[in-house]
């Protein structure tokens, strides 16, 4: 990856598997700590693609946080404005909005106080102890939206 390139770190197939095991989990209603698995439409293909994700609640709202930075479902959400988050047989469909660098801090500190254990590895070394600083320069390699359930 080139310095100009945005952000991205592909997961092991070890951490594929994994996925693929908690998505499963999350499509029978067995979410591990909140998870759920999410689907967006496909910018390419128009097909829905499942991801498991880790929801987060910030006074009151609810974001998507991309730990891998840059990733596929990230592109295919700014195209889709939406998708929809599966946890056993409920199904909420929302519109999402990306956030600007600027309103990522206290989203990311609180993402890493609660995900941490699971994300850290993704953040180059910023956790939910690191500075305001470290967090803010960081906020540009991990695309966070507000999501907003329908009806």
């Amino acid at each position: 990856m080139s310095s100009s390139s945005p952000y991205y770190l592909k997961g092991s197939p070890l951490n594929v598997r994994f996925n693929s095991v908690i998505g499963w989990l999350a499509r029978r209603g067995l979410s591990i700590a909140g998870t759920a698995e999410m689907s967006v439409r496909g910018r390419k293909s128009g097909r829905m693609q499942r991801i498991p994700v880790n929801p987060h609640t910030y006074e009151g709202a609810q974001y998507l946080v991309s730990a891998r930075g840059h990733s596929q479902w990230v592109r295919n959400m700014r195209v889709a404005g939406g998708g929809e988050l599966r946890a056993g047989r409920k199904v909420r469909t929302f519109s999402a909005v990306e956030l600007p660098d600027a309103e990522k801090l206290p989203i990311l500190r609180t993402y890493l106080e609660k995900w941490g254990w699971e994300v850290n590895q993704y953040f180059n070394g910023v956790t939910a102890r690191s500075t305001d600083e470290e967090i803010a320069a960081a906020a540009q390699d991990h695309p966070v939206f507000r999501i907003t359930v329908d009806g």
